[in-house]
């Protein structure tokens, strides 16, 4: 069986197997949630057959259709030992062209039940720009406080959250990027697509630029008109924190790249402290000079909308989670 649906009854889909048709190279830079590569033509052919299409288009058909048997026939022995004939199995290429129909026709014929993406990633991502280009239809309790106070950990005890830093791979300060690559824009859009998809959330305020990628603009609005919960704790526990998260990542160059960006706004007597500091390992005299310094810059928002210590993290996560279902009480009822 063989059917093709478009991104809104695609989505709505349950299925056992989701396939994206499209050369490794492109299931890399961005790919729908949950999908595995049985790729229909591989980085080099999906070029070469797409230079040959500017030239000769039925060469360019044969020459495809060569590649994708020569292909399927590595992918089918592997492909059925992992799902049965007869499962349900979503497939997409880049527009949901010969790429996607091809492989569909192959395993339609297998007797597996075959559902096509009409129009591709190309119409999954058009989809993702009207989403996030309309008002959000989601309540957000924003975490607001200073470095430290809790929030990421917070938000990783907290279900439903949306962790813009975890996505982003990034802590959202000038020190942040210590956990190597950022995700595309295009794969960062896709995890916060499926984490906005309740009616009400736990999510941390953030700049609009997190690293290399960028909130959209509707979300982004929401964060400063959500209800905003100020996180506050001792400094004690906030270098504890900070320590902890930052000692095993921290390394000479990304410390100095970091310490680059914010030497234009501190005195030099304060970035040698912070150079002799690092030098000699001293973090919770570094961390303690750093929380000085960003304690400054930080501005409490004029709306606070409830007060929350977080010295103890599992006492405050209770305390949110009765907050939440009164939240989600109220916001059921009206």
């Amino acid at each position: 069986m063989l059917e093709e649906l478009d991104y809104e009854e695609f989505l709505k889909q349950k299925f056992d197997a989701l396939i994206d048709a499209r050369s490794p190279l492109e299931f890399s830079h961005s790919h729908l949630k949950n999908a595995l590569n049985f790729y229909a033509l591989n980085n080099e052919q999906h070029q070469e057959v797409g230079t040959l299409y500017k030239k000769n288009q039925a060469q360019s058909k044969a020459k495809g259709a060569q590649y994708i048997c020569a292909n399927m026939a590595r992918h089918i022995p592997l492909f059925t030992s992992e799902f049965r004939i007869g499962a349900k199995v979503g497939i997409y290429c880049a527009r949901g062209g010969l790429r996607s129909k091809s492989i569909a026709v192959i395993l339609s014929e297998l007797g597996y039940r075959v559902t096509r993406l009409k129009g591709g990633f190309k119409a999954y991502r058009t989809y993702l720009n009207e989403f996030f280009a309309k008002p959000l239809n989601c309540e957000l309790l924003v975490l607001c406080g200073n470095t430290g106070c809790g929030k990421t950990e917070l938000l990783e005890l907290l279900k439903p959250s949306i962790n813009l830093e975890k996505m982003a791979n990034h802590l959202g300060s000038s020190f942040g990027d210590i956990l190597g690559e950022q995700p595309s824009q295009k794969t960062f859009d896709e995890a916060l697509f499926h984490s906005m998809q309740t009616k009400l959330a736990f999510i941390e305020s953030e700049s609009r630029k997190i690293g290399t990628v960028i909130l959209p603009l509707k979300l982004y609005e929401a964060l400063q008109n959500g209800f905003k919960i100020h996180c506050f704790a001792s400094k004690e526990k906030r270098i504890e924190r900070i320590e902890k998260l930052y000692k095993s990542k921290m390394n000479e160059e990304n410390f100095y790249r970091s310490l680059t960006k914010i030497s234009p706004y501190i005195s030099l007597n304060l970035r040698l402290d912070l150079e002799e500091a690092f030098k000699k390992e001293q973090w919770q005299r570094l961390i303690s000079m750093l929380l000085d310094y960003y304690d400054k810059t930080y501005k409490r928002s004029s709306q606070v909308d409830y007060e929350l210590l977080t010295d103890d993290i599992l006492r405050a996560k209770e305390e949110l989670m009765a907050l939440y279902e009164e939240k989600f009480k109220a916001l059921k009822s009206s």
